[in-house]
């Protein structure tokens, strides 16, 4: 048995292999297994969304250990925005660069807690059978903090140089790698996950 991540992020999978990497399990991606497919994420919550994700490739290859994630970063002043849109926000094909720049335009005026936003992932594990049953499981984090006022740092990838951490002093893309891990939303949910592996499929 392996895992198929169902991301072709290489950033992530990066994360994802730090730290599910103790289970003795390879760790792929649908790329590297092989796998195309139009995932279509019609849900209306990070949950609903990594689920379908994990389901469809679990489809595909059945008997393996399929796991996604859907994450996003939810702004309070902006009404919850970008939330589950977060990688489609302002096009698909738009850099973070010209997505962060946009966010900080929209949040000039917004002072102090009022810039308050939180990174959520949720973790999805299915493995379907051959005859078509399915397990699932699914655990759900969130990484608190502000908007910061201008981008700063280089370590992370996407909305992390404008998420600031207050009890660190900096912004996500300025920690560590593993510092980001022990306190990021995708860390502690694919650490919990870990834990829901180990108990309920190794």
């Amino acid at each position: 048995m392996r895992i198929i991540f169902a991301t072709g992020n290489e950033g992530k999978l990066k994360e994802i292999k730090a730290i599910m990497g103790d289970l003795g399990l390879e760790i792929v991606s649908m790329k590297e297994a092989g796998i195309k497919a139009d995932i279509v994420e019609d849900g209306k919550s990070f949950k609903e969304n990594a689920l379908i994700k994990a389901r469809t490739i679990s489809d595909i290859a059945r008997g393996e250990l399929i796991m996604a994630d859907d994450s996003g970063l939810v702004i309070d002043a902006l009404n919850g925005e970008p939330g589950i849109y977060s990688a489609r926000y302002m096009g698909e094909d738009t850099s973070y660069d010209i997505k962060n720049n946009a966010i900080l335009e929209r949040m000039k005026g917004v002072e102090g807690k009022d810039r308050s936003a939180r990174f959520v992932c949720a973790v999805a594990t299915v493995i379907t059978d051959e005859n078509g049953e399915r397990k699932e499981y699914t655990a759900e984090k969130t990484f608190e903090g502000v908007i910061a006022d201008r981008i700063l740092g280089a370590n992370g990838f996407g909305y992390d140089p404008i998420f600031f951490v207050p009890e660190k002093g900096m912004t996500s893309a300025e920690l560590t790698s593993e510092e980001k891990n022990s306190m990021s939303h995708r860390g502690k949910a694919l650490r919990e996950m870990k834990e829901i592996i180990k108990e309920n499929i190794l």
